[in-house]
């Protein structure tokens, strides 16, 4: 029922594509399309999905030939990670906007043909600055024949992972080779060390010596700096695209790792956490900061930040504490620290979390082109056993049985993984 129901708007939007001839033949838009637009605008920007989405699609069901309407739904489709719908909303609309946005669908979907043909064509315009669209269209144009992120092996693969702090490290084959990973949800893709590769490329990931995944795409990064962190070698990021193809779960407390070929079974005690993804990439998770319905809100999510949280200067009000009394962090370079009284994360409650205003969180809004109200780090997530279902739409939380809820500041470096060479 779902798959006809996406196959029916692509064909929708595809013939009203054609019947309209793009903008060229559209009827004024009516006042009360304008306010529905503006609204889910709004939303959109201030990070309010569930608004967003229910208004631009009002504003859909009474114009939907409207260009704006449709780009604004299919930016909203691709936060879902619906990218056949993000296709069908921006079928024959040949703007920046929508060839970015219709072209990481096709990149997510997998098709690489069509994503290297929308990328190039948002990039031939001199305004658009885009290095991930830059590399990825480069390797989607390499990529011919390829079938990204396909695994062999056994049906479920453990890694141990060796104890960093919060921090979550895998050891990882690349390409054959026994490498430390870090995961890091900031990155959309898998960022190799570009201090032994020396640009973007096609590669293999083996994950306890069960499981293979082929033809990862990798671009590169120095990650110097983050192996100085941890006093050691540190020569992969994992990003979001390849997470939400393993199946993951990652366990801090239990120190383990686990890659599937399938879908985990929902944990009877775990907590449902719907996510979203702006752009298709950078993960955000609902929390909320001080236990009522005006203390929802939506969090970046980063695990290669090793605080429990940061907290825009809003956010603190909004968790009533009042940003004056906050302290300098002895650690974070124009930073100040407190505590948070009470945060609740799906199901569980979280008194007294320490975090963070400014510092590693500033300038977060220009970056993801709307207004998140902080960030979640590896601290917090380290309390739980996190799992990845429904192609990384959904978080399910399970409490380690041992729970403390008192979490000390972790601006710090971690120390590092015990045995790292």
């Amino acid at each position: 029922m779902q798959f006809a129901r996406k196959a029916a708007i692509v064909s929708l939007l595809a013939f009203a594509a054609c019947v309209t001839g793009g903008a060229s033949n559209l009827s004024p838009r009516t006042p009360v399309v304008d306010r529905w637009l503006s609204r889910a605008q709004q939303s959109y920007r201030g990070a309010d999905f569930d608004d967003a989405r229910e208004a631009a699609l009002a504003a859909l069901k009474l114009a939907p030939h409207d260009p704006q309407v449709r780009v604004l739904n299919a930016q909203l489709a691709l936060a879902r990670l619906d990218f056949s719908e993000a296709i069908g909303f921006t079928e024959g609309i040949e703007t920046v906007e929508a060839q970015g946005i219709r072209g990481r669908a096709y990149w997510y979907a997998g098709d690489l043909e069509a994503a290297a043909d929308d990328l190039e064509n948002m990039l031939r315009d001199p305004a658009v600055k885009d290095p991930w669209a830059r590399e990825v269209a480069k390797l989607a144009r390499r990529g011919t024949g390829r079938h990204p992120f396909s695994m062999t092996g056994d049906v479920v693969a453990a890694v141990d992972m060796p104890r960093a702090g919060p921090a979550i490290l895998v050891p990882v084959e690349l390409d054959g080779e026994n490498i430390l990973a870090l995961v890091a949800t900031s990155n959309t893709e898998v960022m190799l060390d570009s201090n032994s590769r020396r640009e973007s490329s096609w590669v293999s990931l083996r994950f306890g010596g069960a499981i293979e995944v082929h033809d990862v795409p990798a671009l590169t990064q120095d990650l110097a700096p983050i192996s100085r962190q941890f006093g050691a070698p540190i020569k992969a990021l994992l990003g979001v695209n390849l997470l939400r193809h393993l199946h993951v779960t990652f366990d801090r407390r239990g120190d383990q790792f686990v890659v599937r070929r399938a879908d985990a079974t929902p944990p009877p005690s775990g907590s449902r956490v719907p996510l979203w993804y702006v752009r298709g990439g950078a993960m955000l998770m609902p929390i909320n900061v001080n236990g009522r319905e005006d203390g929802r809100s939506l969090f970046f999510v980063d695990t290669s930040s090793f605080f429990p949280l940061g907290l825009e200067e809003a956010t603190w009000r909004k968790a009533g504490v009042d940003p004056a009394t906050l302290k300098d962090d002895p650690v974070a370079a124009n930073a100040k620290t407190g505590v948070v009284p009470d945060v609740k994360i799906g199901g569980f409650d979280l008194p007294r979390i320490p975090a963070l205003m400014g510092g590693p969180i500033a300038g977060l809004d220009a970056k993801l082109g709307i207004d998140v109200d902080g960030v979640v780090g590896a601290g917090v997530l380290s309390l739980f056993r996190v799992t990845l279902t429904e192609g990384g739409r959904t978080m399910w939380l399970e409490p380690d049985p041992t729970l403390e809820t008192s979490i000390a500041p972790e601006s710090a470096a971690p120390a590092a993984p015990k045995g790292a060479k």
